[in-house]
C-alpha cells in the first residue's frame, strides 16, 4: 500500500485557529476529480457552530483530485487506496486537530464513501457522518462489528436519477447501511448526481440535531 498524505497548505478552514478552539470540526470530503474548494462553497448553509475543514485528496487525476481510483477500474486497487487515503485523513486528524472531541463528516459521492469508510476505521471517533449521493465500499473492515454494535448517525442522501453511481454500489448501501449505523436515508426525486436545496437544509438539520445530542449548543445557518 501507497502511503498519502493530506496537504496541509490547501486545507480550507471556515474560522481560524483561535476562532475554531472548543468548536466542533466539521469535516468536508470533496468528489472523484474535484478539490477542496468544491463543497467549501456549501458552509453559508450549515450549522454555524462547527468549524468546517475542507480537505483535498492526496491523489492528482490529472484534472482534479481522487481518493481512491474508481471501482470499475479495479475493486482490489480502489480498498488499497481509499485505505491509504483514510490512513491520511487519520493523521491529519492527529496532527492538526488533536483537540477536537466532536468531529462530524460530510462527503459527496466517492467523499461519501470516504465518509462511511471512516466510520467503519473508528467509529468512536466521530459524532455523525453525511453521506450525499456515496456509498459504501465493497468488503469487510475490522471496525464494522463495532460500528453496527455502536450505530452512529448516518445520513444517506441521493437522487432517484443519479447516473454516476453503479446500482450494484447502492444496492449493497441499501443492504449494508442500515444494519451498521443509525440512519436516515432520503431520496429526492429527479435528482441526478448532484446535491439539492432540500436536500441540503435536510443535511443542515441532520448536522445540527447531532451535534445538540452531544451536548453542544448550535446555531442554526445564516439566512
Amino acid at each position: 500500500m501507497t502511503a498519502v498524505q493530506i496537504d496541509d497548505e490547501a486545507v480550507l478552514w471556515s474560522a481560524s485557529e483561535a476562532d475554531r478552539a472548543g468548536r466542533p470540526l466539521l469535516v468536508l470530503l470533496h468528489g472523484f476529480n474535484s478539490n477542496e474548494g468544491d463543497l467549501f462553497g456549501l458552509t453559508p448553509y450549515l450549522p454555524l457552530e462547527p468549524a468546517v475543514a475542507s480537505l483535498r485528496a492526496p491523489t492528482f487525476t490529472g484534472y482534479g483530485y481522487a481518493w481512491f481510483p474508481l471501482l470499475a477500474q479495479g475493486p482490489e486497487q480502489a480498498l488499497e487506496a481509499a485505505a491509504a487515503s483514510t490512513d491520511a485523513i487519520f493523521e491529519w486528524l492527529d496532527r492538526a486537530v488533536p483537540e477536537h472531541s466532536t468531529i462530524g463528516l460530510l462527503g459527496f459521492s466517492q467523499g461519501g464513501a470516504m465518509a462511511i469508510e471512516l466510520l467503519r476505521r473508528d467509529p468512536d471517533r466521530f459524532a455523525f457522518a453525511v453521506s450525499l449521493s456515496g456509498f459504501a465500499l465493497p468488503g469487510e473492515r475490522p471496525g464494522d462489528a463495532r460500528m453496527a454494535q455502536l450505530a452512529p448517525p448516518v445520513f444517506w442522501g441521493r437522487g432517484t436519477v443519479d447516473g454516476v453511481i453503479a446500482e450494484t454500489s447502492i444496492s449493497h448501501t441499501i443492504e449494508w447501511l442500515p444494519t451498521h449505523a443509525d440512519l436516515d436515508q432520503r431520496t429526492y426525486e429527479g435528482l441526478a448526481h448532484s446535491i439539492a436545496e432540500i436536500e441540503l437544509s435536510d443535511a443542515a438539520a441532520f448536522i445540527a440535531k447531532h451535534l445538540a445530542a452531544d451536548g453542544r449548543p448550535t446555531t442554526p445557518p445564516a439566512e
